[in-house]
């Protein structure tokens, strides 16, 4: 973390890579896969994005396994067939001025649903879903959600080893950024908290054993995942859980982030809730910055913030304030391809359209330079 004073518009050296600008498009699950392969949807989706000025790219969660997935439409990456179509965007990306990032995920006890678009339920196997669901703990997310069954410890050490060799893939299809996804009531998200983790081996139980499966893959994928390049971890700041049973929360999430510093992450990726059905979360602009800003004032850790940031004026105060080192950013950029470049002038900076644009956009400026490779 740096005391300097910084802006939206500043670059972000993340170790061997030098961010642009402050503005990632957050990962998005699109639900358009066939056995978790990108297509030409994901290209335009994402590919959008980089013209539009994002400094970096993040694809949606992208499945370790096949049972991992949260819908059959999910986005993949546990076979090398799924690296040549990954590799098309990525290049893409480079050519276009944003480095590229992909979460790496599992969905946990919230896994073999329908697609979002259609009412919640879980699918059987004739409708393409799967039996092997997998969970801390035998709880289910809700009626609606299949009940999990409990990981064994050698499935634990095979999820370990299918997040470092989904890394590996992810570097061979070209990513510049890895993102482990332990956030949002999925899998790694589902062992950090007390109310989906109810083990009583070391995988349960204390905030040290809770947090133990997340370190160890954290290991994992860095030593596959090179020095010169970053490592991030989304996670859940809190479950916003009422009552007085155990739950995760901001100060566990602050001892975390310490560990996972210690342990050569370069940046939490700070949103929150989505582990609880019944959690009342309390939505508004920027209703998960003051989340971000405690954990980067009190573990020392470069982190995003994330959550209805929507307009230039407020990412940038986020960053002037050091509220946060990044913004990400996703419905907003759904609404607005081009958000960082109307942001840029908005905040009085030099904007640089593609040059296929540029005459009708904002005349004569220069092209964005394609990303070097570290």
């Amino acid at each position: 973390m740096t005391n300097a004073v910084n802006d939206l518009f500043s670059p972000l050296q993340l170790r061997g890579i030098t961010l642009p600008n402050r503005i990632a498009v957050s990962p998005m699950c699109e639900y358009s896969s066939v056995d978790g392969l990108a297509n030409d949807w994901h290209l335009v989706h994402l590919g959008s994005r980089a013209i539009g000025g994002a400094g970096l790219v993040m694809t949606e969660a992208a499945a370790v396994s096949p049972e991992g997935r949260i819908t059959p439409g999910d986005l993949g990456i546990w076979n090398d067939a799924q690296i040549a179509p990954l590799q098309r965007i990525t290049d893409f990306l480079h050519q276009h001025g944003s480095y590229a990032g992909i979460q790496l995920a599992h969905a946990g006890r919230k896994a073999s649903m329908a697609v979002p678009w259609e009412p919640a339920r879980p699918l059987t196997e004739a409708e393409g879903g799967w039996a092997n669901v997998l969970g801390p703990s035998a709880i289910a997310y809700s009626d609606n959600y299949p009940l999990p069954r409990e990981a064994t410890h050698h499935e634990i050490q095979r999820l370990v080893r299918a997040f470092a060799d989904a890394a590996q893939r992810a570097l061979d299809a070209g990513f510049d950024v890895v993102e482990l996804h332990a956030a949002h009531g999925y899998l790694l998200h589902e062992f950090l908290s007390p109310r989906s983790n109810q083990r009583t081996d070391e995988y349960g139980g204390n905030f040290e054993n809770r947090c133990r499966f997340l370190l160890e893959t954290v290991r994992a994928v860095r030593a596959v995942w090179p020095q010169n390049l970053p490592l991030l971890v989304r996670i859940s700041a809190t479950d916003w859980a009422e009552g007085d049973a155990p739950a995760w929360d901001v100060d566990q999430s602050i001892a975390l982030a310490a560990l996972l510093r210690s342990e050569d992450v370069d940046l939490i990726d700070v949103s929150s809730g989505g582990n609880l059905h019944s959690a009342k979360v309390a939505v508004g602009p920027g209703y998960q910055v003051p989340f971000a800003s405690r954990i980067r004032h009190e573990s020392g850790m470069t982190v995003s913030a994330v959550g209805l940031i929507t307009e230039p004026e407020q990412a940038d105060a986020i960053i002037r304030e050091g509220e946060a080192d990044m913004v990400f950013l996703a419905r907003e950029l759904l609404r607005d391809p081009y958000w960082p470049l109307h942001a840029a002038h908005a905040l009085g900076r030099t904007v640089s359209w593609p040059v296929q644009y540029e005459r009708a956009a904002a005349g004569k400026v220069p092209h964005r330079a394609p990303v070097q490779k570290p």
